[in-house]
């Protein structure tokens, strides 16, 4: 079966001044405004996540070099600097929220920077963006109690479908973490696909709940943009990113365990 490699890209807070706390995964508006160019002129074509996902999952046509533009938790500047760069080239994209994080009615005060509002949200929605889940308050869903988790994915869902009267079919883990109960539990929660990270292109073997992703961060040159789009190099610039990642893995595994131990006591 043919699988084509799609790259997708992992964008997060487009920000002049950005806070300490977000400034290593934004990009300036002058930035992403070069690399929304360069995509135009290597002749991508940008599609949102549920259409990619429906596309692997029946076995539908993509267009000439699809590439996906993703956001993850809310923040002002998608609106501010990405809706405009977007829409002078007529791009899709698609944003996920924490709905927790967005200013408004459920707000709990834990965005990173200045968040998006819903009239905001509202507007990128009619603008052509896929409005996709991302929890409720950016936990590590696979560390939380079956409890927990199923409040974070229902509360997210339900937020979102009221406030743009339309139910997300997409989702993104935070932090990139998920596991198999995860996964179960975001198909469960009505999601039809979800993002990982990875660092790595996406591919239909992957399966529409660990699609893989590429993430663009304020070092990141138009020349590396364009080798990533291109699949090219993607190891080499993240090789540091995977050691590290391996090495918290096995933390995050160990307290796991220590907490099912100690559950296991009570």
């Amino acid at each position: 079966m043919n699988d084509p490699a799609v790259p997708i890209l992992m964008y997060h807070s487009v920000a002049t001044a950005p806070t300490r706390a977000t400034r290593a995964l934004s990009v300036t508006p002058e930035a992403f405004a070069a690399q929304v160019a360069l995509l135009a002129d290597l002749g991508c074509t940008p599609v949102t996540t549920e259409a990619l996902a429906r596309s692997w999952r029946e076995g539908g046509a993509l267009p000439e070099r699809p590439v996906l533009i993703t956001f993850d938790d809310g923040y002002e500047g998608v609106h501010r600097h990405a809706l405009p760069a977007l829409a002078q080239h007529a791009f899709a994209a698609t944003l996920f929220v924490s709905t927790g994080w967005i200013r408004g009615d459920h707000d709990t005060g834990g965005g990173l920077d200045t968040m998006l509002d819903w009239d905001q949200i509202r507007q990128l929605a009619a603008s052509g963006v896929e409005i996709g889940g991302h929890s409720h308050t950016h936990p590590q869903l696979d560390q939380l109690t079956d409890d927990a988790l199923t409040h974070e994915l229902r509360h997210c869902t339900e937020i979102i479908t009221g406030e743009l009267g339309a139910r997300p079919v997409s989702f993104a883990y935070p932090y990139g973490y998920s596991s198999r109960r995860v996964r179960q539990s975001v198909r469960q929660a009505g999601y039809r696909q979800s993002l990982a990270v990875g660092n790595a292109l996406a591919h239909r073997r992957q399966g529409p709940y660990a699609l893989r992703r590429v993430t663009v961060r304020r070092t990141t040159g138009l020349a590396e943009f364009e080798r990533l789009v291109q699949g090219r190099a993607i190891a080499r610039a993240f090789a540091r990113d995977r050691v590290l990642t391996k090495g918290y893995a096995m933390v995050r595994r160990a307290r796991q365990v220590r907490r099912k131990a100690i559950a296991s006591r009570v």
